[in-house]
């Protein structure tokens, strides 16, 4: 196998292969020191007239290594060249740099969490940014149990979380679900007064079928505001009562949020609907499957909304 220098300067005399700028171009390219490292560390397994051959891609490599050097926009914005052996000749990968990197992770983060007419500023709440007082450390450490817990085998009930206006509910399964995503785990999280609203758009579009299978077949369900707005028998019955019966059957984590307790959804809320009805058993029947997705916890605290 020939020398890999004298390839070197035989390929550089050739001046009549190369024009004299073409040529003095390249004696700055094989001056550089990452293609004389990668020239010397891949020596034996380059094939006679690997240099030669890979001349442009030297270039490219030096080209492009100048222009990230010089913050130019380059060939592959974003990405590193990297000089690497092909079939023992030379050749070019790109490295994502550690920007592109994070966007991609942010980004398959993001893919991860479905939001359904909720706050936009949910997707920055965290775990570690909760605020964990006495009054809602309960609330924190049954979130945190349920992160610990929700990839063993078995079903694991989600959580019911009420209180007051402006404790952090929603905060929290907002957090919680980013949680999730970065275990790989896709969350979907539902205003559900503004879902109600829709749902009732979605009988002239004649998509209710296709609205409700969206929600009830989520890996992980969070609904935001249970008890927000009085509710008409139909989405009691026909759209919540469907969402979570299905959910009950194949037992998929729910949670929950409301300003009630589950006692007072039973008995103030989803017992008498927008025409005055009295309907205790099928308020009954809705509870039971709420009891069986979710745990309450109880969260107080003073109003954060009044401090902003």
């Amino acid at each position: 196998m020939k020398k890999l220098g004298d390839e070197i300067k035989a390929m550089m005399g050739q001046q009549t292969n190369f024009n004299a700028k073409f040529a003095e171009i390249m004696k700055r390219v094989m001056a550089d020191e990452d293609v004389n490292a990668f020239l010397t560390q891949n020596q034996d397994q380059l094939a006679d007239g690997a240099v030669s051959r890979g001349a442009a891609k030297l270039y490219e490599f030096y080209n492009d290594k100048q222009q990230v050097a010089k913050g130019e926009k380059t060939f592959a914005p974003g990405y590193f060249p990297r000089l690497v052996v092909n079939d023992h000749l030379i050749d070019i990968s790109y490295t994502a740099s550690p920007e592109v990197v994070a966007k991609k992770q942010q980004k398959a983060l993001q893919q991860r969490i479905v939001t359904i007419m909720m706050p936009k500023d949910i997707r920055q709440a965290r775990l570690s940014k909760f605020d964990h007082d006495a009054e809602r450390f309960n609330a924190l450490d049954a979130a945190l149990n349920f992160v610990d817990q929700v990839q063993e085998p078995g079903f694991e009930p989600g959580i019911y979380l009420s209180g007051p206006f402006g404790v952090g509910k929603t905060y929290l399964l907002g957090a919680l679900a980013n949680e999730l995503a970065e275990k790989g785990i896709k969350t979907t999280l539902v205003h559900f007064p503004s879902f109600a609203v829709e749902m009732k758009s979605a009988i002239g579009n004649n998509t209710v079928a296709e609205q409700v299978d969206r929600i009830k077949k989520a890996p992980i369900l969070m609904l935001d505001d249970i008890g927000a707005d009085s509710m008409s028998s139909w989405i009691r019955d026909d759209v919540l009562g469907v969402i979570l019966e299905y959910r009950m059957q194949q037992q998929l984590p729910t949670f929950f949020s409301s300003n009630f307790t589950m006692d007072q959804l039973a008995n103030e809320h989803l017992r008498v609907n927008q025409r005055g009805d009295d309907e205790p058993l099928k308020a009954q029947r809705l509870m039971q499957r709420i009891r069986f997705l979710a745990r309450e916890v109880p969260m107080e605290g003073y109003n954060r909304r009044q401090q902003n």
